[in-house]
């Protein structure tokens, strides 16, 4: 993992431009500590406005995914999280009498733990199988089991990817499935800019805290001499186009050594870190359009924030 990460950085800094880290290099110890506070914040609609949807809506979702009461259902969470989304839905399906087992997937041995914990203290009743795993290898193994599948992606984690790489990520997971089987898709959806921004942006600079926390990260572990005061923060959002961008921007002239490797930075220069996409139909539409994967139903939450798109497998 450390190799991997030395060279993730390596590349990403090494162009003369568009240099650009992987955000998936966010989630240290304190990365999640900093998340879970984000999440928190007053500007951070996504996660209570999906919540709204879990907590409200939970009759719509089991009436969209329309069930079998006949069959058994292995209900798979890509990127668990701390179920306390989940919990909703699965506290339904048990109280409805449907047979099913919950199937979380996480690469983070820690989340699993968290989340059994807690699911096991919230449902004793809940059959729950934690999978540390990739998703596709995870997905792979549960193919053949014999049950129908329902995979829940949430948090508009992939808004994460571009288009083109949501539109593959959707195809092998229809791949990874039978005909019938089911996908929550949580999305964000497109909005103004003064609702958008601060998500990324808050008022107490946690968000702030959030991306320079790599440089910490990478100065630990890899060595470097990242100088936390010669960057800044800096996200922007594209209204029309739905897109919002998180970078780390250099405040002057500058290097950085990795090793033997020197990095350098002009005043302003940027370094990408995150893309989180925002959605409407037609691109849903899109992304679809080249799957074998179709909508089926569309769940909002009350002000029109987020939706939970109900697809399935043809």
């Amino acid at each position: 993992m450390l190799e991997e990460f030395k060279n993730d950085v390596i590349e990403g800094l090494s162009r003369i431009t568009n240099k650009a880290l992987p955000s998936k290099y966010f989630y240290d110890k304190r990365g999640d500590d900093l998340f879970v506070k984000i999440t928190q914040l007053p500007e951070y609609y996504l996660t209570r406005a999906e919540m709204e949807i879990f907590q409200k809506r939970t009759a719509d979702i089991i009436a969209a995914l329309d069930l079998d009461s006949k069959k058994r259902y292995s209900l798979v969470e890509l990127g668990a999280g701390d179920g306390t989304k989940t919990v909703h839905l699965l506290r339904a399906l048990v109280e409805g009498n449907f047979d099913f087992e919950y199937l979380p997937v996480d690469i983070s041995s820690d989340a699993l733990d968290g989340i059994a914990a807690f699911l096991n203290a919230e449902l004793p009743a809940l059959a729950i199988k934690p999978s540390h795993s990739d998703y596709f290898k995870a997905l792979e193994n549960f193919k053949q089991d014999g049950t129908a599948k329902i995979i829940l992606f949430l948090g508009s984690n992939i808004g994460n990817l571009t288009d083109d790489q949501a539109t593959e990520f959707i195809y092998r997971l229809g791949s990874s499935l039978g005909v019938g089987d089911k996908i929550i898709l949580g999305v964000d959806l497109k909005k103004a800019k003064e609702i958008i921004l601060p998500a990324y942006n808050d008022q107490q600079g946690v968000t702030a805290e959030f991306n320079l926390n790599l440089l910490d990260r990478m100065n630990r572990e890899l060595g470097t001499n990242f100088k936390r005061t010669g960057f800044i923060h800096a996200p922007i959002y594209d209204e029309e186009v739905g897109i919002a961008k998180s970078y780390i921007k250099s405040l002057q002239r500058q290097s950085v050594t990795l090793g033997r490797h020197r990095f350098s930075f002009a005043k302003d220069e940027l370094i990408h870190l995150e893309v989180s996409r925002k959605y409407d139909d037609d691109v849903v539409k899109q992304i679809l359009s080249r799957t074998d994967i179709t909508w089926e139903h569309k769940i909002t939450d009350s002000n029109n924030f987020f939706a939970d798109y109900i697809l399935q497998r043809n």
